[in-house]
């Protein structure tokens, strides 16, 4: 059913609104295009790709795609739930405070979360990589997700809704109390007139100043009982938003600890075989399509299918691609060497190794990057989708608000941050960006008309255009996935 503000919108001016959304939710994400290339490249040639090439040789093409696509997309699944959880906190905050959600305070609480939860798990990364090896990117992901389970289980059996919800019968209890006593007073006033006007009847001295009394405390009634109504209905509104909030702070505490599990496994079965001397067999690529499809099979049939569960497989799934990805790279090198030795050039075996080695290294970041970005986007519009259906063009704009400033704090506390740590929080902004183009997603699909639809959507394009990068079948990607995600509802 159409809203009765639409109805009097003309379609010129619907179009011309969604075309501005769109491209507002658009040059957002294009923005991010370019800092995060340029920490890309500045990863891929420097000294940060050492420890790359160097897993390669320990864990196979194979195994080095897994770990790393499983460690970019744990790390953007965290920062994503940990800002989703930070901005419900601060809306539980603010509603028990202020009895108002403040959705522009947790909005920037969820951005700042979530860049520096990202931040922290890249600078996290670096150091372990650069340190120990990639190798020791396994042993944290094994620790990262058993701890994320068990502080899942305590908040799970320790904080519960009633608690939470204790808290705000405390406060309105004041309310109540104070409406009770006025309550109480007027009873006693009216009960008290009431044996005067009586006297004054039976002594027919019943006057003029009398009746007016008797109409102010009508009014007086009135209004007390409008009061009533008023208070009834902001406890209905604050009892609805807590219990949405309540609601997102459960499932995206679920989503954080559970839905790791799947790749972290991938992850594990495909590295060990790789430490083993196996990395480079071909039965390893069929235990690792057998082991993603069972478990995608195995998820996707329960019962009470959760949203951790649908994104723990289309995650998994694109950790499979990325390792396919990386073996890919390095076998089309060996290609390239098989044709010019046809030839007649020589070209030595310790140079194809080399070159393999290299190719598979930038295809196995760039695969890297693309999917964390990717993922942040789809992440981001399942909130943004949500809740711009709810708020309407307003989110889109306080979103890439956000992002904006989000991405300026990031590029100037870049040499603090170091290499990973700018990377991650760069993967955070994304999210910020992703929230935006779900809630326009939200609204193209919302729009009243399919004109309303295609302005929309032709406004996210050119903003992508503009600021990003021109690749068209990224920003076809892009604006699919936020589609998608903007219309998930798995809660």
């Amino acid at each position: 059913m159409v809203p009765p503000q639409q109805k009097t919108k003309s379609p010129v001016m619907e179009y011309a609104i969604g075309f501005v959304l769109g491209s507002v939710a658009g040059s957002t994400l294009g923005a991010m295009e370019v800092p995060v290339n340029q920490i890309m490249t500045g990863i891929i040639s420097g000294t940060h790709l050492k420890p790359v090439v160097s897993g390669i040789k320990s864990v196979g093409a194979l195994g080095l795609g897994s770990l790393l696509g499983t460690t970019a997309l744990i790390t953007s699944m965290t920062a994503v739930a940990t800002g989703v959880v930070g901005a419900a906190s601060v809306a539980l905050f603010l509603l028990r405070v202020r009895k108002s959600e403040g959705w522009a305070s947790a909005g920037l609480a969820a951005g700042i979360a979530t860049t520096s939860s990202g931040a922290a798990l890249g600078a996290v990364t670096e150091k372990l990589s650069m340190s120990y090896g990639m190798v020791s990117l396994l042993w944290a992901l094994g620790i990262f997700t058993a701890l994320k389970l068990l502080i899942y289980i305590f908040v799970k059996f320790t904080c519960t809704e009633w608690e939470f919800c204790g808290i705000f019968t405390e406060l309105n209890k004041k309310d109540q109390e104070k409406l009770f006593a006025m309550e109480v007073d007027l009873r006693q006033r009216v009960a008290m007139e009431m044996e005067q006007r009586i006297i004054a009847c039976k002594m027919e001295e019943l006057k003029e100043e009398d009746l007016e009394a008797w109409k102010a405390q009508q009014r007086e009634r009135e209004e007390m009982k409008r009061q009533q109504r008023k208070g009834v209905e902001l406890e209905m509104r604050q009892r609805t938003s807590r219990q949405r909030l309540l609601k997102a702070v459960d499932k995206y505490m679920e989503f954080l600890a559970l839905s790791g599990i799947p790749m972290t496994v991938t992850a594990f079965v495909t590295t060990g075989f790789g430490i083993f001397g196996f990395g480079d067999y071909r039965f390893v690529f069929v235990i690792l399509l057998v082991l993603v499809l069972s478990m995608s099979f195995w998820l996707m049939r329960s019962r009470r299918l959760s949203f951790w569960m649908f994104t723990g497989c289309m995650a998994m799934f694109a950790t499979f691609a990325i390792a396919v990805l990386t073996v890919h790279a390095g076998q089309e090198v060996a290609g390239m060497s098989v044709k010019m030795r046809r030839a007649g050039l020589n070209i030595s075996k310790e140079n194809v190794s080399i070159r393999m080695t290299h190719t598979s290294s930038v295809q196995a970041i760039s695969a890297g990057f693309f999917v964390s970005e990717v993922c942040q986007v789809g992440l981001g519009a399942t909130v943004g989708g949500a809740m711009a259906r709810e708020a309407g063009g307003k989110v889109v704009v306080w979103a890439s608000g956000i992002a904006v400033v989000v991405l300026t704090i990031v590029e100037a506390l870049a040499l603090m941050l170091g290499v990973g740590g700018t990377a991650g929080a760069l993967c955070g902004a994304a999210g910020a960006a992703g929230v935006s183009m779900g809630g326009a997603a939200a609204l193209a699909v919302k729009s009243s008309s399919w004109g309303g639809t295609i302005a929309t959507t032709a406004g996210m394009i050119f903003g992508l255009l503009v600021f990003g990068k021109w690749d068209i079948v990224k920003i076809g990607l892009q604006v699919c996935v936020a589609y998608i995600f903007a219309m998930t509802n798995l809660y």
